[in-house]
């Protein structure tokens, strides 16, 4: 089970997300707690009344609303009472079991989940701590909830590829019914998975994630109206890269994934990314010394299998003049200037080319398909000295090694 927790300013916001897919025939209300009436029997009226009246009780606290979502594994079929039954248990672990509280069964997302809609403020007006809840009590909760339940764990090796996302379907969107409302739930369910966990700096490199998914986040034009007002909006690319579809403004996807908020992210991706440079280094570095002549799109293959997205960037002549490495195992998105000039388009291309110079003295290496066994940190010996050539090739054929040459020549001759 995974469990996520938002907290936000607005109960109604909240409450209408989760209305909205009722209508839509996505969700259904299967549980209420500590409401005046039975499930059944709640109106809108009821549900948001309850709610913000235990709000006002404390008007100083701005964020009232908790967002939950519990997520099962695609092979769990979790039938009304069980889900019930662990909602119950969930809110009564984190502390939650007084409140009033919705609970709603999603079915617009390949594996099953239920969000769960409440507000932190108590009857008597004091307010429930929200920091650190999602570390503290959520996960104690979720493992006993786990065991209790005979689910399949969030930590568990058998996990490791269950929410992977999967690419959305242009075709289906644009030819499905109510192509909109198929639309933002497509967009908002790869934002969710994406959004929290990847460690992107701008918005280049988000969409380089982004575009593995067939979404793209747009500012238009720098004369559109969007780009001057600071807006944007999601779209959908068929196979060719083309927007298609029904562009949808990111103030009305609920997460509210607006530009603000991205560069919110930005600023703390550059600190949470860093650790993570050095594996995609190895990697890259590892390809170009075991694998011979190769061209960018062989490295872009070799790549993938470590997890590694290579994303080019190229114009209308084919002349690359960008790349950007997503690594899907660390969720970590670097542009190539950011790991170092060797990584970037220009001399990455120039590595390459230079390759061929030392393949009479290619080293054997143990396990040289696969550097997953290979320390992220550290390469062996033997890689050591297959990439320092290739940097001594580098450094050899450089006008700057010719007036270091030079330089030497000259003193010699002074001192002679």
């Amino acid at each position: 089970m995974v469990t996520r927790i938002n907290a936000g300013k607005s109960l109604r916001n909240a409450l209408h997300y989760n209305e909205n897919k009722v209508r839509q025939s996505a969700a259904v209300l299967i549980h209420s707690k500590n409401f005046a009436k039975d499930t059944g029997e709640l109106k809108l009226t009821d549900k948001l009344g309850t709610l913000q009246h235990f709000a006002a009780q404390n008007e100083r606290t701005k964020v009232n609303s908790v967002h939950i979502s519990l997520n099962f594994d695609p092979s769990e079929k979790l039938d009304k009472e069980s889900l019930q039954s662990i909602a119950d248990s969930y809110m009564q672990k984190i502390g939650f079991g007084d409140q009033p509280y919705l609970v709603y069964n999603h079915s617009d997302a390949s594996h099953p989940h239920i969000h769960i809609v409440t507000t932190n403020i108590k009857r008597n007006g004091k307010r429930i701590e929200l920091h650190n809840i999602g570390k503290n009590q959520s996960e104690k909760a979720r493992k006993q909830i786990e065991k209790d339940f005979n689910l399949i764990r969030a930590d568990s090796k058998q996990r490791q590829q269950v929410y992977d996302i999967k690419p959305i379907n242009a075709e289906k969107v644009i030819y499905g019914k109510n192509a909109a409302s198929g639309t933002k739930r497509a967009i908002t369910n790869v934002l969710d998975s994406v959004l929290p966990k990847y460690k992107y700096t701008s918005l280049p490199e988000l969409n380089a994630v982004l575009r593995q998914y067939n979404i793209i986040a747009d500012q238009g034009s720098k004369e559109s109206r969007i780009y001057k007002s600071g807006g944007l909006v999601y779209r959908v690319l068929n196979t060719a890269g083309d927007k298609v579809g029904v562009p949808i403004p990111a103030s009305h996807i609920y997460n509210k994934p607006t530009l603000k908020h991205l560069e919110q992210n930005f600023q703390k991706n550059q600190v949470a990314r860093r650790p993570h440079m050095q594996r995609v280094r190895n990697a890259i570095d590892y390809t170009l010394a075991t694998k011979g002549r190769i061209t960018i799109d062989q490295l872009q293959n070799y790549l993938q299998k470590e997890r590694i997205s290579l994303v080019i960037r190229q114009n209308a002549q084919g002349i690359i003049y960008g790349l950007t490495y997503v690594d899907h195992k660390t969720q970590s998105v670097f542009n190539g200037s950011d790991l170092g000039k060797p990584y970037s388009a220009n001399q990455l291309q120039q590595r390459i080319q230079q390759i061929p110079i030392i393949q009479q003295q290619k080293p054997q290496l143990t396990n040289k398909d696969n550097i997953s066994s290979t320390n992220d940190t550290t390469l062996s010996n033997t890689l050591k000295g297959a990439i320092d050539l290739v940097f001594e090739v580098e450094k050899e054929t450089s006008p700057l090694a010719e007036f270091d040459e030079r330089k030497k020549k000259k003193r010699k001759r002074l001192f002679h």
